[in-house]
């Protein structure tokens, strides 16, 4: 039986054309979380968390499970979540994403052993090694699952309550008896250390070696930023020293840039986490998110950060620079001198490497920003993976786009079938 088409100008073959030719446009899925969340009043508080902290990341997500917690259970927390950085605030939030679909089955079927579930908090680079993940277990007796950091002794963990909502493959909803708290993570921080105060601009006065980098902080008001940040994860700081900043290029003017871009590349030199020195030399995950990351999103404005030839190497993808010297260190914050102005690719683009006068490292013999090799081609064997989930939005488009082509390369043989 031939297909008969009601327009005579559009014949089958027109059809099959516009098939092929719409399998090719991007076919994604988003998730509005604060409208699955909207029918649940007990869930109000979390809900409101996480609008105002990661709901952009949640909406590039189209496959996840949620630990949502219900408001008794958040209240005994509130006093605490208040007293964090907008920033620490988000991090915990995102521990209660996991990265994956998990259905009431899938729950079921967990072995003995448990199951180890990358989280969003894992893919900011912030997490030591996989304390970003979260180890489901469940017991066969019972039948009760449990959520807990994986690292030994944590103390934080909750119990899955039940299912609250779910869109099959897409998204599951839990309820959970507690907030989850990533491991290393000083939530109580304000409420058990009486504040650093640091006076970041002051600090490096006192260096004397970083009075431009000193004036851009304080004209900038970025400064105030960063020093509300150092409850929480902390802080490290990595500032060019005045030299650093003679020897940029004529090409390169700092000072005529916008008040926002300037603002970006001040927080570009900023890990949202305390790394000390020896923290820094043995860095888990190389690719690290800066301030600035967290202003545009993952895989944006981050620093490659590994060890040289005994020194601590920073590489922006256009500058390679190198630890000079320790301004500051005291937990949550360190400051750290560095031969060159840290300039993003983001804004720069291909400006030519700066030739500067080499800075001293802080541990000896190791080569000069100008001679040193590139992490790319010199690190092999110490360069540790990337942190996981800065691929994983391409990989679930991609794997949604090959489902779209197959379901329409489908329809195109059923069409010439017909014809």
């Amino acid at each position: 039986m031939a297909f008969t088409s009601p327009n005579p100008h559009f014949t089958p073959t027109h059809f099959l054309y516009f098939l092929l030719l719409t399998s090719s446009l991007p076919f994604t899925l988003s998730i509005n979380i604060t409208a699955l969340l909207s029918p649940f009043p007990d869930l109000s508080d979390f809900t409101s968390l996480l609008s105002a902290a990661i709901f952009s990341d949640l909406s590039l997500r189209s496959s996840l499970t949620l630990l949502a917690v219900p408001n008794p259970f958040l209240s005994s927390t509130s006093d605490l979540t208040r007293h964090l950085s907008p920033s620490s605030r988000a991090d915990v939030l995102r521990y209660h994403v996991l990265l994956e679909y998990l259905s009431l089955s899938d729950l079921a079927r967990i072995p003995p052993s448990g199951k180890l579930v990358t989280t969003l908090y894992q893919t900011t680079g912030r997490a030591t090694n996989d304390f970003g993940s979260v180890n489901l277990t469940r017991d066969p007796t019972t039948g009760i699952v449990s959520v807990r950091s994986p690292a030994t002794f944590s103390p934080s963990n909750a119990t899955v309550l039940g299912l609250v909502k779910t869109l099959p493959y897409n998204v599951s909803i839990f309820s959970v008896n507690s907030l989850l708290v990533p491991y290393g993570f000083d939530l109580m921080a304000s409420e058990t250390r009486p504040p650093l105060g640091l006076n970041i601009t002051k600090a490096l006065i006192d260096g004397h070696n970083f009075n431009v980098a000193a004036s851009m902080l304080a004209a900038s008001g970025v400064v105030e930023e960063f020093e509300a940040d150092e409850g929480g994860a902390g802080i490290t700081l990595f500032v060019p020293t005045d030299t650093a900043f003679s020897d940029l290029p004529a090409n390169v003017r700092l000072q005529s840039l916008p008040a926002d871009k300037k603002s970006v590349v001040l927080k570009f030199h900023v890990l949202h986490s305390y790394y000390p020195l020896g923290s820094l030399e043995s860095i888990v995950n190389p690719v690290q998110p800066t301030l600035a990351t967290e202003l545009v999103g993952a895989g944006s404005y981050t620093l490659n950060i590994s060890r040289n030839n005994g020194s601590v190497s920073i590489n922006t993808g256009i500058i390679q620079a190198s630890v000079t010297q320790t301004v500051f260190d005291q937990k949550p914050v360190a400051i750290f001198g560095v031969s060159r102005v840290l300039l993003p690719k983001e804004i720069f683009g291909s400006t030519p490497a700066v030739t500067s006068r080499p800075g001293t490292p802080v541990s000896g013999g190791a080569e000069t920003p100008d001679s040193a090799p590139s992490p790319d081609n010199s690190m092999s064997g110490q360069e540790l993976s990337s942190p996981p989930g800065f691929k994983e939005i391409k990989s679930e488009g991609a794997a949604i786009t090959g489902l779209w082509r197959l379901g329409v390369a489908s329809c195109c043989i059923a069409l010439y079938v017909m014809v």
